[in-house]
């Protein structure tokens, strides 16, 4: 199985799987920052719908940063990982701890990529959310249920690279699934990418920005 060169190559052979949606009302494209913007721009640019972010923040073990304990969203939602809680013997005191400092980052961010933009109506929406790749699926989980009390038409989860346990669990969270490569072993999302260099947050406000004309009617030609 080939590597991906990159975020952008991923956006684009997503979409080929995506097609059905092109130029579809109703339709937007939710990427989760920030490695997940790169490639949901390439699949809102091919689909010719909008773009739009929803922030996920993982829940990270003290100590040990990338275990998940849980994760938090925009809107308030957040997914425990007990079987991690209990292993632990964490205290609510630290669980707490821990998801202040995350939503002030989660804050944070929104307001670094927004400006002064309010979030889009979900209501009623088809939404295809889009990261760069699942390992646990924790933070994606935590993503898609809360995108559910939104009440939008149709959820579509649409990723490059995961495990194909992970992909499986999802399903079940979501009215369709695309999962481009389910290769086994599954170590990390960053050993199926040529190039997974880390993306800004300068970056993602210019992929959003470039982004604003997706999915617009096209003027018609003035008349000669």
């Amino acid at each position: 199985m080939r590597l991906l060169s990159d975020r952008r190559e991923a956006g684009r052979l997503l979409a080929e799987k995506l097609m059905e949606y092109a130029g579809r009302g109703g339709t937007i494209v939710l990427g989760l920052p920030r490695g997940g913007v790169v490639v949901a721009f390439e699949v809102a640019k091919a689909l010719d719908v909008p773009l739009d972010i929803f922030l996920v923040r993982k829940l990270g073990a003290p100590g040990q940063e990338e275990l998940a304990v849980g994760a938090i969203a925009s809107g308030g939602v957040r997914v425990m990982n007990q079987d991690v809680v209990v292993a632990l013997g964490l205290s609510q005191a630290q669980i707490e701890a821990i998801a202040a400092r995350e939503q002030a980052e989660l804050e944070r961010r929104e307001r670094a990529y927004r400006g002064e933009s309010s979030p889009p109506d979900l209501a009623g929406k088809t939404l295809i959310v889009v990261d760069d790749g699942l390992a646990t699926g924790a933070s994606m989980r935590t993503a898609l249920r809360s995108l559910r009390s939104h009440s939008p038409a149709r959820i579509v989860l649409a990723v490059p690279t995961a495990p194909r346990s992970t992909c499986a669990a999802l399903e079940r969270e979501v009215d369709e699934a695309v999962c481009l490569m389910t290769p086994e072993p599954f170590y990390a999302i960053g050993q199926w990418y040529a190039d997974f260099s880390q993306t800004s947050d300068q970056e993602v406000v210019k992929l959003l920005s470039e982004a604003a004309a997706f999915g617009r009617p096209r003027a018609e030609s003035a008349p000669h």
